[in-house]
């Protein structure tokens, strides 16, 4: 029953996701189709990073920017590559047998740097584990080559902030820290205040690092 009722809660954030799929446009790719082989394989993911993080009750959000062709678009989950999905003992449960995510079978890519830098960066964080998440949930990619980056477009940003909106409801969080300027710029849109981090990726590893510890001895002092 704890599960239907999670599931039930996040009834609002899987509608405002599914959406998306309605108008992508030829240079992005919506992940989770659960009629694609992939697609379905990182819906489960995420349904499964969801109900483990509902266990730990989060009471931050990260907001990066969209997923990256190394990593979420991978997974399914986000800030998270194949590395981070195999990882022994698990890095959301402690598990020896690790989180118990499906692996894709032939990866177009088995590691992204920005997964690696926040996974790093949340290794000493104290209490519940900050929920994750991608403004633009769509990967947004060079056109004609998939497996590039591009950055989300304003409209894209503002067409992902409901999305993330209803994921914060769904856990109850009311503090989003948004990782770079875009998410921040998203979530101003919809009139909320969030705070931004200096993006990990192109240098910006320490600072980032340094900014989400200072977030949390805030979070633990406040």
């Amino acid at each position: 029953m704890a599960a239907e009722h999670r599931r039930s809660e996040l009834t609002p954030f899987l509608a405002a996701l599914d959406a998306l799929a309605a108008d992508v446009p030829d240079d992005a790719e919506f992940l989770y189709d659960p009629s694609t082989p992939r697609g379905a394989l990182r819906r489960g993911n995420l349904l499964h990073y969801l109900a483990l993080m509902a266990e730990i009750r989060p009471k931050v959000l990260l907001l990066a920017e969209a997923p990256g062709y190394r990593g979420m678009t991978v997974s399914g989950v986000p800030f998270t590559s194949v590395r981070q999905l195999t990882t022994r003992p698990g890095l959301i449960t402690g598990r020896a047998e690790g989180d118990g995510f499906e692996v894709p079978e032939h990866p177009d890519a088995t590691w992204e740097s920005s997964s690696g830098i926040v996974w790093r960066a949340l290794q000493s964080w104290r209490g519940p584990l900050p929920l994750l998440w991608g403004v633009y949930p769509n990967h947004p990619f060079v056109p004609g080559d998939r497996l590039t980056n591009r950055a989300p477009r304003p409209a894209e940003v503002r067409a992902g902030a409901p999305v993330a909106l209803a994921l914060a409801e769904a856990f109850g969080i009311g503090l989003i820290a948004a990782v770079g300027r875009k998410a921040q710029g998203a979530m101003a849109s919809a009139g909320v205040d969030a705070p931004a981090l200096r993006h990990p990726a192109q240098g910006g590893a320490t600072i980032f690092t340094q900014q989400v510890h200072d977030l949390n001895e805030r979070m633990l002092t406040s």
